[in-house]
């Protein structure tokens, strides 16, 4: 597929709030993510011709993100970062009606917390609806391991958000 200005646009259109998502799910930080994105359509503007088959534009798109994401973080481990953190206000206390349920923002935020490993097939099945064997494709690992992985991911999520939920009855109870 020669990748000409209306495709490339309308391939921007189509993916690029779903590889934003995954780009956040993968770097945590809204900076990396957009810079992330903005690689993976530099290259797509490059190489696109190297895509020969428009049915896989979503899977060459995804797996480039990632390879990217994989150098930067090898490149980053090179060298020795500070990170600067800002202080932040404690949340207000969550009315009864939020109590009871548990919404995508502490479900997004409890993804963050699992290590990368399992973090990246949670995102690309549960947030950007990829099949496992597209998982596979993206990631660059056998259809086995995105099972096993999502598998584990899913029960490391359930247990930081009991977690979660149990220390916000108990802060509650007590008051």
């Amino acid at each position: 597929m020669n990748v000409d200005e209306s495709d490339y646009e309308w391939l921007v259109e189509m993916y690029y709030a779903s590889l934003y998502r995954f780009a956040l799910s993968l770097s945590r930080h809204e900076q990396h993510a957009s810079d992330l994105v903005q690689e993976t359509f530099c290259r797509l503007a490059a190489k696109g011709q190297q895509l020969r088959d428009p049915s896989k534009a979503k899977t060459w798109l995804f797996t480039t993100l990632y390879r990217e994401f994989l150098r930067n973080r090898r490149e980053e481990s090179r060298f020795d970062s500070i990170e600067v953190i800002s202080g932040r206000d404690e949340p207000s206390a969550p009315d009864t009606a939020v109590q009871n349920r548990i919404d995508g923002a502490q479900a997004k935020d409890a993804l963050m917390q699992i290590d990368e490993l399992y973090r990246a097939p949670l995102a690309l099945f549960y947030l950007e609806e990829h099949s496992y064997v597209q998982i596979a494709e993206i990631l660059g690992i056998p259809i086995g391991t995105v099972m096993s992985r999502i598998s584990r991911g899913r029960e490391m999520l359930r247990k930081l958000l009991a977690d979660k939920a149990e220390t916000i009855l108990t802060r509650y109870a007590k008051a």
